[in-house]
């Protein structure tokens, strides 16, 4: 018997050996079809103290047991609706410096930015002469370009708070969340288009469309906010660690803030300094991340460009070996003195091109040349550490013959099995 038969029918829910399993079922019944309102009554007993983990880490054994991304997102809001009473009752205390500060505040301000852009659309809707409505135009084109600013509030969750619950165990909320963001980024995407492709003698068709995109994106804003505020936020808050917090906030001053983000809010928060994570003994330290030399050489060797590195006392240090090679190059060259590996007629060019680096009055030179029909680009940076101090030059060779030549896009896989 499918699950709607058997909460309708047997009158009484099958025996459950916790508050878990009990959630699980009420979710089933709810993807089964059975009325959201007889489920929450149903089970209201159970729902009592549930809060946003455990809600997240039900959806994400319910993943695990084959329940699919878009059957999840899909029915979202209906889980929101059985919950609601509860999740509504969590009030976080935060400092205004704290990341999930920082996303309430700017999902308040885009949610008002939503209603304002659907109230000069309406206004645009009931006029039948454009004359009328230029600065309501006007306004909604301030409110499409903050819009599209907002880009770095999604990229800070999709790259920092979202791998962050990943190492906590929490994957399919943010999941969800990111098919969302990909929607609303959608519904931008032709709200854009409209303002560019305006024309006054299409008005009638505009002011339709208009209208209907900012709706869509009004509405889509408010469910997805209060998934985030109710779920997603409260969750990050009882996973996620103090010292974390402080490497998240850093990591969200490196990618920016949106054009209406309150200054107040991302001044520089006092606090302790980022913790530097452990690397497995023998591997190299990044400013992101290390690798083992096993891993590092394969890497630089893949990269479609050349890389010779010569040290602040000029001499080379290393090149890698791509699988098309365009200038030859030996072992015999490792601890050679630069002006020892360039033909004569080239190495006054080279000598000036390091010694402007090592003054610190330029930091790149570029050349570009025709070999074997091919084209060129060869590029040399000064490479310094964080105060600024020469470390030497790098040369980076490619062969762009076939970069020159693309046109339009490609966003399809072309493969042929």
């Amino acid at each position: 018997m499918n699950y709607l038969a058997n909460f309708l029918f047997l009158g009484e829910l099958p025996f459950l050996q916790d508050k878990k399993a009990q959630i699980k079922e009420a979710i089933r019944q709810l993807h089964a079809g059975v009325p959201p309102e007889q489920v929450k009554e149903k089970f209201k007993g159970v729902f009592e103290g549930t809060d946003s983990l455990e809600i997240a880490k039900i959806e994400e054994e319910l993943a695990k047991e084959g329940m699919k991304h878009e059957e999840m997102q899909r029915l979202c809001d209906v889980h929101l609706a059985v919950f609601k009473d509860q999740i509504e009752k969590q009030h976080p205390d935060l400092k205004p410096s704290q990341p999930i500060s920082i996303l309430l505040e700017e999902h308040r301000i885009m949610t008002k930015m939503a209603e304002d852009l659907m109230g000069y659309a309406n206004k645009i809707l009931k006029v039948t002469d454009i004359q009328y409505v230029g600065e309501d135009i006007h306004q909604i084109e301030h409110l499409t370009a903050d819009f599209t600013d907002a880009e770095k509030h999604y990229v800070r969750e999709e790259n920092v708070l979202f791998p962050m619950l990943e190492k906590h165990g929490i994957t399919e909320p943010p999941s969800i969340m990111w098919m969302e963001h990909n929607q609303i980024r959608e519904i931008k995407k032709k709200l854009q288009a409209l303002i560019k492709d305006f024309k006054p003698e299409g008005f009638e068709g505009f002011k339709q469309e208009l209208w209907d995109a900012s709706k869509e994106l009004a509405t889509k804003l408010s469910s997805h906010f209060y998934k985030e505020n109710n779920i997603l936020f409260p969750a990050s808050l009882s996973v996620i660690t103090e010292q974390e917090w402080v490497d998240i906030r850093g990591e969200f001053d490196n990618i920016g803030y949106c054009c209406f983000t309150p200054p107040e809010l991302i001044a520089a928060p006092k606090e302790t300094a980022q913790a530097q994570p452990k690397v497995p003994t023998g591997e190299v330290t990044f400013d992101f991340g290390s690798l083992n030399p096993s891993q590092l050489n394969p890497l630089l060797n893949t990269l479609p460009i050349e890389i010779t590195f010569i040290d602040q006392e000029e001499t080379v240090r290393y090149f890698n070996k791509p699988a098309k090679i365009i200038f030859i190059r030996t072992k015999a060259v490792i601890g050679r003195k630069v002006q020892n590996c360039h033909p004569a007629k080239s190495l006054d060019t080279v000598m000036r091109i390091v010694q402007s680096f090592k003054s610190g009055k330029k930091d790149v030179a570029e050349f570009w040349i025709t070999l074997n029909d091919r084209f060129i680009y060869i590029r040399f940076f000064a490479v310094r550490d964080a105060e600024g101090k020469y470390l030497g030059t790098v040369e980076v060779v490619q062969d762009v013959t076939d970069i020159r030549a693309l046109q339009g896009e490609k966003r399809l896989l072309d493969w042929t099995d």
